[in-house]
C-alpha cells in the first residue's frame, strides 16, 4: 500500500483469497476430525438414536487430543524448528 492506509483492489483481492483459504482450511479439519472421532468411536451397528455414555467419552477425548495434536504441529510449522 502507500502512504495512505485505503487498501487497493489487489490487497481487498489478497485479503479475501487468504480468508477463503482459511475457511476451506477449517472445514477440512473439521471434517477429518468428525470422520475421525466418528470412525473410532461410534459402533458400526447403531443399537440406540442417540451416543452412549461410552461413545461420548471417546468422542470428547478424541476431539480434544486431536485439537492438542493440531495445536502443537501448528506451532512447530510456525516456529520453524523441526519436529522432535
Amino acid at each position: 500500500m502507500a502512504g495512505n492506509d485505503v487498501p487497493s483492489a489487489l490487497d481487498k483481492e489478497q485479503i479475501f483469497g487468504m480468508a477463503e483459504k482459511e475457511m476451506e482450511y477449517r472445514v477440512e479439519l473439521f471434517n477429518k476430525l468428525t470422520n475421525t472421532c466418528f470412525n473410532k468411536c461410534v459402533e458400526k451397528k447403531y443399537k440406540e438414536s442417540e451416543l452412549n455414555m461410552g461413545e461420548n467419552s471417546c468422542i470428547d477425548r478424541c476431539v480434544s487430543k486431536y485439537w492438542q495434536v493440531n495445536s502443537l504441529i501448528g506451532q512447530l510449522l510456525g516456529s520453524g524448528r523441526p519436529p522432535m
